[in-house]
């Protein structure tokens, strides 16, 4: 990747919606050459997709909250078992394998903190694979992006 296709990214992380004749006029390419290069970064999966930001807020899902998550074992079976929790829960934004206390840590939404409790104690806690649940409710977002850093030296792609 060189100096065009980080601008291009950074572009697009901007406004997923603009056009290559768009972005070619910012960064200085025509919009076919911004197209070749779009099309390569795509098929390359550096560009996973294009979605709409939605404010959770504005369509009624008021809590957020981090769960720190304990298994009892972390044989293959276990591991399956946690991993059908996560994949079918919308609830469950994220979920990371951590190091420290913790063994996974979850993102989840709700609409309210009942909704949130009961998801803990009905989905989270009645499950057999796990031993341990933490929630951390947030108080206040101080920041939140999907945007990735994209001031880097260039790397092959």
């Amino acid at each position: 990747m060189d100096s065009f296709d980080w601008k291009i990214l950074a572009a697009l992380q901007a406004d997923g919606r603009l056009t290559n004749q768009e972005i070619g006029n910012d960064i200085g390419l025509s919009a076919s050459q911004c197209s070749r290069r779009r099309a390569a970064l795509e098929e390359a999966g550096v560009i996973e997709g294009y979605s709409a930001r939605l404010d959770s807020k504005a369509i009624g899902l008021d809590v957020l909250a981090f769960v720190h998550i304990n298994l009892n074992s972390h044989d293959s079976k276990s591991l399956r078992a946690f991993q059908r929790i996560v994949e079918s829960n919308d609830a469950i934004q994220e979920a990371h394998a951590v190091s420290g206390d913790a063994d996974y840590m979850l993102k989840v939404v709700a609409e309210t903190l009942e909704e949130l409790a009961d998801f803990v104690s009905e989905t989270l806690l009645a499950s057999d694979t796990i031993s341990h649940v933490q929630s951390y409710i947030v108080l206040k977002k101080m920041k939140q992006t999907s945007s990735l850093p994209t001031k880097r030296r260039p790397v092959d792609v």
